[in-house]
């Protein structure tokens, strides 16, 4: 069996529902990218490029991390956004996109649209270091 053929393998038994993907086969997926790291989180994966989560897997998809810059490429690619329910009604999380299928199959595809979530990571962990943080009130005792 080529490695094509196995991750299209993979592919297929992932898009089925199974809720989480194989750490190995995110691995291979990342690594023109650079090493990342899977964290089990809500009944799915967080995929971490370094201190930025820039991938999440939910219900067996994978989705990129976006942002304002970004989410354009992805609307343009037929993407969807990050959806759940909560208590019975949808949530849409736009900071997480799904990515063409066709991308899951192609390294160099694949590698641009990880590129785009490791640069939209590190706008958004750029812009949170550049927020004040906010102060605690301190009761003060006997006032």
């Amino acid at each position: 069996m080529s490695a094509a053929t196995a991750r299209h393998d993979r592919v297929s038994l992932v898009f089925t529902g199974w809720p989480m993907l194989d750490p190995d086969y995110i691995d291979d997926l990342f690594a023109p990218v650079g090493p990342v790291r899977v964290r089990r989180m809500f009944g799915g994966q967080g995929i971490h490029f370094g201190d930025q989560m820039i991938a999440l897997v939910a219900d067996g998809v994978l989705h990129m991390k976006a942002d304002a810059e970004t989410i354009p490429a992805f609307e343009a690619a037929g993407s969807r956004p990050f959806t759940y329910l909560a208590k019975g009604r949808p949530r849409v999380i736009t900071t997480y996109w799904t990515i063409p299928e066709s991308a899951l199959d192609e390294p160099d595809e694949f590698r641009s649209w990880a590129e785009l979530a490791v640069e939209a990571a590190r706008r958004a962990a750029a812009a949170k270091a550049a927020k004040p943080k906010r102060r605690k009130k301190v009761a003060v005792e006997g006032n």
